[in-house]
Order: C-alpha cells, then sequence, then structure tokens
C-alpha cells in the first residue's frame, strides 16, 4: 500500500497553506485508527448501514444563494473511459466529471489547476452522500479536529452519597456517537458523583435542538430504516437496534441485540432449517419491533431460518426515541449496580438545579472516521447542526437555517464560490441537495490544503481497503492509493475525494451520475478512478 505516500502530499500542503490563512489549530501528527479499535464499538453494526440506496419523491425547498464562480474548461473523456461509459448506457449529458491536479497553492492561490479532464463541470447535480464532504471540511475549519459534545447529567434533588432523592435531567448537545461504551462512562460519572440509587424520573432535556428539527418525514417514506433516522440532541446509539441470527445444529436460532436495551423482551419462535437457500432468509423469518403500551419493546421473530445463512443480521430504527433512551441507560445502570424505578419524561433542566456530570463525547476527528467511512447520514445530520449550535457556543437551539448560514458565511471567508450549492441537511440523504462537480473539487482543493487534511484524508474510505470503497478495485494498483467517498441514491451514483497517481502527484477526483441507469455507472467510476491512478501526469 502507498496510502502513506499520499498523506505525506497532502501534510506537505497543509504546512503550505498554514502560512496563507489563520488558524487556531495546527496540523497533527500522522494517527492511524486501529480497527480492533474502531469494531469494538457495540453500535458499529449499525452504524455501516445508513447509506443503503433509496428511492424519494422531491419535494420543495428554498435554494441557498451564491456568488458566481468562474467556469472550468471542458476536456474529452479518453477513449478507455468513453467506452466505459458508453457500456452503462448513461448519456454523457447526465454525468459531470472533473480530474484536477492538487497543487501548491502558493502558485494557485488555493484554486484547483487547470483540470486535466472537465466533463460538465458546472452542472449542479445531486451529490448523494458526497454532501458529506461539504459538512465535513467545514466543520474542521471551524469547529477543529479536537472540537467535543457535551452530555450533562444534573438534578434537582439531593444525593446522600448512594442514593438520589430527585429526578435526574440528561441535556445533550447532540453528539452523534453516543454509543453504549460512551454511555458507560457516563454511568461510571455518575458512580463517582455518589449516585448509585436514583428515586425519581429521568428527565430528557431537548433543547438544543429546534422543536422542529426531525418534522420532514422520511425520505423514502420508511420510518423503520436506520438510514432515517432523525436528528436528536440526546440521540444514543443511532436510535438504532441490531439483531443477529445463528443457526444451531440442534435446529435453534441464536439472536443476538445491540445495543443493550433494559426494556427490551424478544419473542423467538425461530426453528433452523437445512433446507432452502439464504436469499429469502429476511422475509421468512417476519421480523417486527414494537412498543408497547407499558413502555417496553417486543421483537419477534418466527418461522425457518435457514443453516445455509450461517451469520446474519436485522437492523431496525426502533420506535419511540425516549424508550430507546430510556432502555439503553437503564441495561449499563443495572449492570453496573445502579437501581432506579421510576419512568421516563420529556422537559428541561429547572433553574437552580445541580450540575452532577459532563462527559465529553469523541472528538470531531473521530466522529468523522466512521461517519465518512461508512457514510453514516444521522451522524451527518448531527454534524451539520453542529455547525450552527457551536456558532455561539450552545446559547441559541440549534436549527438548519442556522446553520445554513454559518456554512455560507464560511464558504465567503474562504472565498469559496459556489453558486450551484443547495444545502437541504448536509448529509446527502435528500433529494435537493445539489452541488457542481467544479464546486465539490474546489472544496476538495480546500481541504487537502487545510493544517486538517490529514484528519479528512484518513476519514474517507481507502479504496480496495476499507469503508464503502473496501469491495471495490482490490485487485487493481490503485488500490490503497486513493480516498474516495461514495454516494449512491436511486438515480444517484457518485464518487469524490483524492487518488495518489503512479506519477507521484495526488489528484482531486469528482464524478456525479445524475440518471435512472445510475446504478449501472459504477464501472465507470471505478474506471475513472484506476485510470487516474495509472495515467495521470
Amino acid at each position: 500500500m502507498r496510502v502513506p505516500r499520499l498523506l505525506r502530499s497532502a501534510l506537505r500542503f497543509s504546512h503550505v497553506a498554514g502560512s496563507l490563512r489563520a488558524s487556531h489549530y495546527s496540523p497533527l501528527p500522522v494517527r492511524v485508527m486501529g480497527d480492533a479499535a474502531r469494531t469494538g464499538c457495540a453500535a458499529l453494526a449499525v452504524a455501516m448501514l445508513v447509506s443503503a440506496p433509496v428511492q424519494a419523491k422531491p419535494f420543495k425547498h428554498a435554494k441557498m444563494p451564491r456568488v458566481p464562480a468562474a467556469a472550468a474548461r471542458a476536456t474529452p473523456l479518453p477513449p478507455a473511459l468513453a467506452r466505459a461509459l458508453a457500456a452503462s448506457k448513461v448519456p454523457a449529458a447526465h454525468v459531470s466529471v472533473i480530474v484536477a491536479k492538487v497543487d501548491n497553492p502558493l502558485q494557485t492561490r488555493g484554486r484547483i489547476a487547470p483540470p486535466l479532464l472537465a466533463v460538465n463541470p458546472n452542472v449542479p447535480r445531486n451529490p448523494a452522500s458526497t454532501m458529506k464532504l461539504v459538512t465535513t471540511i467545514a466543520a474542521l475549519d471551524t469547529l477543529g479536529p479536537d472540537y467535543r459534545w457535551r452530555t450533562q447529567a444534573f438534578t434537582d434533588g439531593v444525593s446522600d452519597g448512594h442514593t438520589l432523592n430527585g429526578n435526574l435531567y440528561f441535556k445533550g448537545s447532540g453528539d452523534p456517537k453516543l454509543v453504549p461504551e460512551e454511555m458507560e462512562k457516563l454511568v461510571d460519572q455518575l458512580h463517582h458523583a455518589g449516585v448509585t440509587n436514583i428515586n425519581g424520573d429521568i428527565v430528557l432535556d431537548r433543547s438544543a435542538y429546534s422543536a422542529d428539527i426531525g418534522e420532514i418525514g422520511a425520505i423514502d417514506g420508511s420510518d423503520d430504516r436506520p438510514y432515517n433516522v432523525a436528528p436528536d440532541p440526546l440521540l444514543y446509539s443511532f436510535k438504532a437496534v441490531s439483531f443477529s441470527f445463528t443457526g444451531n445444529p440442534n435446529g435453534t436460532v441464536d439472536v443476538g441485540v445491540l445495543p443493550p436495551l433494559a426494556n427490551l423482551q424478544v419473542s423467538n419462535n425461530l426453528s433452523s432449517t437445512g433446507s432452502g437457500n439464504c436469499g429469502d432468509w429476511l422475509t421468512r423469518i417476519h421480523p417486527t419491533l414494537n412498543a408497547m403500551p407499558d413502555g417496553s419493546y417486543v421483537a419477534h421473530f418466527s418461522g425457518t431460518y435457514p443453516a445455509s445463512c450461517e451469520d446474519k443480521g436485522w437492523n431496525v430504527a426502533a420506535p419511540d426515541r425516549d424508550r430507546f433512551f430510556l432502555g439503553g441507560f437503564r441495561a449499563l445502570w443495572q449492570a453496573s449496580g445502579g437501581q432506579f424505578n421510576g419512568s421516563v419524561r420529556n422537559g428541561t433542566v429547572p433553574p437552580g438545579a445541580h450540575l452532577l456530570v459532563t462527559h465529553r463525547g469523541q472528538t470531531l476527528a473521530e466522529v468523522v472516521h466512521d461517519m465518512n467511512k461508512f457514510s453514516n447520514n444521522v451522524m451527518a445530520r448531527q454534524l451539520f447542526l453542529t455547525l450552527g449550535l457551536a456558532a455561539d457556543n450552545n446559547r441559541t437551539p440549534a436549527s438548519l437555517t442556522r446553520s445554513r448560514d454559518v456554512l455560507n458565511r464560511w464558504l465567503d471567508n474562504n472565498d469559496l464560490a459556489m453558486p450551484g450549492l443547495v444545502v437541504e441537511n448536509g448529509s446527502g440523504l435528500s433529494r435537493i441537495e445539489r452541488i457542481s462537480a467544479a464546486e465539490l473539487a474546489e472544496l476538495l482543493q480546500h481541504g487537502i490544503n487545510s493544517p486538517t487534511a490529514q484528519v479528512l484524508i484518513e476519514s474517507m474510505p481507502t479504496v480496495g481497503v476499507d469503508g464503502t470503497m473496501r469491495n471495490r478495485l482490490m485487485n487493481r494498483d490503485v488500490a490503497g492509493n486513493a480516498h474516495i467517498k461514495t454516494g449512491t441514491l436511486d438515480d444517484v451514483g457518485a464518487v469524490a475525494g483524492y487518488v495518489g497517481a503512479r506519477s507521484g502527484n495526488v489528484y482531486v477526483v469528482v464524478s456525479l451520475v445524475n440518471d435512472p441507469r445510475a446504478s449501472q455507472a459504477r464501472g465507470f467510476n471505478d474506471a475513472l478512478i484506476s485510470w487516474v491512478y495509472e495515467n495521470a501526469p
């Protein structure tokens, strides 16, 4: 693997960029995040399942006005790429491509160099999840890679060092990765603050977000899909449950569940069978997850599970965010020896309440790593809202309008003119978000010239190695030499990122395909990435 060469190039440009613009943070040392540390997260299985292709009907939304940008010159596709596009049956008019060398910002003034390839570069198109790069680069620039979210616990009662007589208030700030491992730390902090028994209710304070956040329905009408989970200031474990199934030789089927929920009952009426293929396994086990009137969840599975399936999983968004938070907290609280028999409700921290603990979540660098590697939509939506929330130190509730305003100011301050940019929620899970290939390329040029270039690059899937690119171009020489963010929606296929060419130079590569046959253009996008590695000077 020649990934270090690409990282060294990024760091070289970021050091040059540091002399051009003021920054409150400096380039980070090279840091490798091991697979073991990543897979240790109990909710990672759910985090990986939020970029599935979806279908949706368009709906109206106001477009963000921007200043005009200079047009890139058009260049034809080389014959090999022209043939790959023709094979996809996607008309060239429905494709935007730009390939440009990453150059010394002292020479390019931070802009992209004259492009090596440019096809319809200034046409605004739906970028799908490559829109996460806009959110990521803006967040790294404005918040810094060491930014952490806070989840606080207050009480209106008193503790005798063992029992808290009063309510326990949780106030969130939109932590995108408040997963069981982080909740365990919060539980441990509460114990160290002298709380073992809670004689009161759990009150959830979501005042960090404006009340209308999440009111827009799911993009495809499927509210039970994990990728459609709405933002939440107290988002626990992506508000999704991951069930795993393993057939046994004695005809039974084991059902596992993550995260642990104290209020979940599993009704397992499955039997393992040696007959049948695995293709229709999910329809054969009739999975359901229902919220019951008593505050519990009941997951029911019945039917036969083919032994040929080996281990499979079903991931579902949990109904009722309050009982999901309570079930997750109570499971870990009881496992740690704590007792709680109250109920859960919404409210706000009352004046005069006493702060018990403040949990600081994972860093922004860690969050964007998981968000981009696995294209996690709800994490991206939480991060986009954080742009507005953090702009005034969490004093005003977050809203999409405020975050768009912050993004606009950041673009203006960095002289990034983007007339084609339309942002709905910053995740790409949208039918109205738009950006041109030239605009996205210019943003990537800005990102690699930034002091946070290394964090940005490490957050993106490595071709043929990990994330959403782990199974693509595995046996080609470009494997390990490109960091590419993917984007997939019904009628949309996109790639955007950096390719370290065989020549030793680094190139920005963007391809946005908007067409009913976009899924057939995956081969073209892969050919483009490989062509840049093999042929770019």
